[in-house]
């Protein structure tokens, strides 16, 4: 399970440091684990402040939260209702973010690490800040990156594959995650919180959600690049064969020959 400090924590959930110190102090989230004077903070932390946040900009208040949390935990077991925060907050990959420099970066990509490029990496996510060096949520989305640049792809063209993933995956993910949720929830939650008792099932039944989502996924990847492959190539020779008819139409004829060419 992934780890954080509060200033990492408070950026992926898209909120303050402040804050995150605010929903503590209200009871909303539960204090960090301490590792001598630093406070580590898990995805379960992170699921709950996305929640919070979540409730908060419907117009909810501290109170309204605090009370659904209450009657939510109420009679529950804590292992029960930890393990359902954790497996909506579990990271959906076994990656681990590394670091970067903008020197490395360079080394990589070359001249195609522009300001430009990097304001876009950051908007896309593939970069975030930190202090002097970037974070790389995902390396082997950074590690594809250079090898298509390698392979003669300019750094512009590679986020612009970037950004088209982003926009259509995200959409296709928003849309599966909603039906499987409003599905777990008709048959767990239906018109009321989540009861107690039934956070251990739901957790395990969120569990088995993820591997099914991603094969899914990879599978009509697969059958769609292999068909758009074919289209593609397709299309290449049928331009080329018509450019060496021509060639061959405009071709003179050798002399003192007859006939057709």
């Amino acid at each position: 399970m992934a780890e954080y400090r509060i200033d990492e924590l408070a950026r992926l959930a898209d909120t303050t440091v402040r804050n995150v110190r605010v929903y503590q102090d209200r009871g909303l989230l539960a204090p960090p684990r301490r590792e001598g004077r630093v406070g580590i903070y898990s995805e379960a932390h992170l699921a709950r402040l996305r929640l919070i946040g979540q409730l908060l900009r419907r117009g909810y208040t501290f109170a309204n939260i605090g009370e659904m949390f209450r009657v939510w935990e109420r009679g529950g077991d804590l292992s029960d209702i930890l393990g359902f925060e954790s497996a909506i907050g579990d990271a959906w990959s076994d990656e681990i973010a590394d670091y970067i420099t903008l020197g490395d970066l360079r080394d990589l990509f070359g001249k195609g690490v522009t300001p430009k490029t990097i304001k876009r990496a950051l908007d896309l996510r593939v970069l975030e800040r930190d202090g002097l060096r970037f974070r790389v949520p995902s390396p082997r989305l950074l590690h594809a990156g250079v090898e298509l640049v390698k392979l003669g792809m300019s750094v512009e063209s590679v986020l612009d594959i970037a950004e088209n993933l982003r926009d259509k995956v995200g959409n296709v993910a928003e849309h599966m995650v909603r039906l499987v949720s409003e599905h777990i929830l008709a048959e767990h939650a239906p018109g009321t919180v989540v009861r107690s008792e039934e956070t251990a099932e739901m957790a395990e039944l969120i569990r088995r959600v993820r591997p099914l989502a991603q094969q899914a996924v990879d599978a009509v990847l697969a059958q769609a690049m292999a068909e758009n492959l074919t289209t593609v190539m397709g299309e290449h020779f049928a331009l080329a064969m018509e450019h060496l008819e021509r060639e061959q139409g405009s071709r003179p004829r050798a002399e003192g020959l007859t006939g057709p060419a």
